[in-house]
């Protein structure tokens, strides 16, 4: 059976890697490492409750509220609520952690700059 070639336009949707994530959430790379303006963009889906573990990133990150209700908290703060719209701006290193309230999905852009510096650590 032959399957019809997979466009590059659509994102492939892929379950987040559970050992950097408590509860499930689901990622679609919108750009790919390593193009042109080596910037990184994904679209992250939490589910209620779901949130990525303690972790930075050498050259920071901005994220984008779109959907839900989710928060965002760095190390040593209190936990930031999230709607869409709300938008954060994470400096390289920072310490930080992102996901869902417990009644609601919460999706939102990660955009990565520089991303040939490195993913989180």
């Amino acid at each position: 059976m032959n399957e019809a070639p997979k466009d590059p336009a659509i994102p492939i949707t892929t379950k987040a890697a559970a050992e950097h994530f408590i509860g499930t959430a689901w990622v679609s790379l919108l750009t790919q490492p390593g193009n042109p303006t080596d910037c990184v963009v994904g679209s992250v889906t939490f589910e209620p409750g779901a949130r990525n573990s303690w972790h930075a990133h050498p050259a920071g990150q901005i994220l984008l509220a779109t959907e839900g209700t989710g928060y965002y908290q760095e190390k040593g703060q209190p936990a930031r609520l999230l709607r869409p719209s709300d938008t954060v701006t994470i400096a390289p290193s920072v310490v930080h952690w992102h996901g869902a309230t417990v009644t609601s999905l919460f999706t939102h852009l990660a955009i990565g700059p520089t991303s040939s510096q490195g993913a989180a650590d």
